[in-house]
């Protein structure tokens, strides 16, 4: 079984610029994280986009749902910003995709060794895996129906709608 990666950014690779205090991109930390969590699967990746998910477009959902599409892959995982993770979500849901479709993120880092993300995309590899075709988000432990679903901005959770 092949696992298509793609990653579009988010916090999962963001760099912290000591100089100005800022967050910013140069690579995607995918490749390190699947070598440090001993990943045996077969996993293709795809760099689509380095961008925070505030700042995905239209466009930049389209690019996603086409890569779905087109990818040979029956199991698709996505790294993504959580702010807009379920908004991507639900396009991928409405495209009617027969795949298994999991996206994830962090809440912090990689690169402040203390991120969640590794976690993360040890849960989505399980998660795509096991999981009917359908569209998830994993984080923290657990997957969620992409239309059943929210970030809780308080917590910085995600929850079941209420």
């Amino acid at each position: 079984m092949s696992i298509r990666l793609l990653i579009t950014g988010g916090t999962f690779d963001k760099e912290y610029d000591l100089l100005n205090g800022k967050l910013y991109f140069t690579d995607t930390h995918v490749d390190e994280i699947l070598k440090r969590g001993r990943n045996t699967t077969d996993v293709s990746t795809r760099t689509l986009m380095m961008v925070d998910s505030l700042e995905m477009t239209d466009e930049d959902r389209e690019l996603i749902v086409s890569q779905c599409i087109k990818c040979d892959e029956e199991k698709i995982i996505i790294t993504h910003g959580t702010d807009t993770m379920v908004e991507t979500a639900l396009e991928l849901k409405a495209a009617g995709i027969d795949k298994t479709i999991v996206l994830t993120g962090a809440m912090i880092p990689y690169t402040f060794g203390s991120s969640d993300g590794l976690y993360n995309m040890g849960s989505a590899m399980a998660f795509v895996q096991t999981l009917p075709n359908g569209v998830y988000i994993a984080m923290n432990g657990k997957y969620y129906a992409a239309d059943n679903v929210q970030k809780n901005k308080k917590t910085g959770y995600f929850e079941v709608l209420k």
